[in-house]
């Protein structure tokens, strides 16, 4: 393998000792381009390596969120979904296929400042999911 992956680049920052094999899953998240679950980056990670274990990818990615590089979400799904951190956007999930669309939105970060602000807050950070089904136009 040939130079560090942004998350794998997080993880020495973060003094975490680097195997192979978690390597290979930080390569997997970095190289996604949707929100895989832990079973999508099991299945990823043995076709890279065939001696990953899935309680290795479950030990690695709580490990990685754990250390604020990988960012564990929600969607209602019944499955948690990662991303590395790093890049601030929001998410828009189809209810119906699953498909989770990022987007940002420069007016909606300056209302959710001005809503911390005018109740007294400083924000620190915030998490925005809207859920939508596609118009049928």
């Amino acid at each position: 393998m040939t130079g560090l992956t942004k998350l794998e680049q997080l993880c020495e920052d973060k003094g975490l000792k680097m195997t192979d094999q978690r390597r290979v899953i930080a390569r997997v998240i970095s190289d996604a381009e949707d929100h895989p679950d832990v079973e999508t980056v099991y299945r990823r990670a043995t076709e890279i390596d065939p001696r990953i274990s899935i309680a290795t990818v479950y030990r690695s990615l709580k490990l990685f969120e754990d250390a604020n590089v990988l960012v564990r979400h929600d969607f209602g799904e019944g499955r948690a979904r990662y991303e590395e951190t790093g890049h601030h956007h929001e998410h828009l999930i189809d209810i119906e296929t699953g498909e989770v669309i990022e987007f940002f939105n420069q007016e909606l970060e300056i209302m959710k400042e001005r809503v911390a602000r005018e109740l007294g807050y400083d924000l620190i950070d915030h998490r925005l999911e809207l859920y939508g089904r596609k118009r049928k136009d």
